[in-house]
């Protein structure tokens, strides 16, 4: 069967990722995309194997534009600047795109990992955190404690829960990202 003309890979994930911005990355089907498209299922099976390699298509699509914007946002910075800088990439990202923010902690089976944006993201971290003059393997646990924060505290204020109380989730933003300096900066080191 001969592809559908006007649908590639490329389209198909592109918009796969605005769906998934508006319905939920949970809810991103070919069935559904079909339907966006107007055509049957099996006119997207030439470009797409199924909804898990059409979900892996845009998270690695979600990683490629997060490291993008992690990349221009770090460009000339260092420490606590560079810190707040790639902390509100992630935030304003989430906020902006969430079903793709959702895509990208989508899992990858190791090999797709590594060809993927994560391993850029993984070393501008660590660019970031040459800053603080930590060595290993300080500098793997705050890669982790990092990432950790940022998707912890940006999917409790996407979930709304931070909406019932004072003061703003704002300034509680930059109060938790004084403290990641301050920690980063005094980082215990383990004999």
């Amino acid at each position: 069967m001969a592809p559908r003309v006007g649908l590639t890979a490329e389209r198909l994930t592109a918009v796969g990722a605005e769906l998934a911005d508006e319905v939920g990355f949970d809810q991103v089907t070919v069935s559904e995309l079909a339907r966006r498209f107007d055509v049957k299922v099996a006119s997207l099976y030439s470009h797409v194997r199924n909804s898990h390699d059409l979900k892996t298509r845009i998270a690695l699509l979600a990683l490629e534009e997060l490291a993008d914007r992690a990349a221009d946002a770090l460009a000339g910075r260092a420490g606590k600047d560079a810190l707040v800088a790639l902390a509100n990439v992630y935030r304003d990202y989430a906020r902006e795109h969430p079903g793709r923010y959702a895509a990208a902690q989508y899992r990858l089976d190791p090999e797709t990992a590594m060809a993927g944006a994560g391993v850029r993201h993984s070393r501008m971290t660590r660019a970031l955190l040459r800053g603080y003059d930590l060595d290993e393997p300080d500098q793997t646990h705050a890669v982790r404690l990092l990432g950790s924060v940022f998707h912890g505290y940006v999917s409790i204020e996407m979930g709304g829960g931070f909406d019932h109380s004072a003061p703003d989730t704002q300034e509680t933003w930059s109060r938790v990202l004084d403290a990641l300096d301050v920690l980063l900066r005094t980082w215990p080191s383990v004999p």
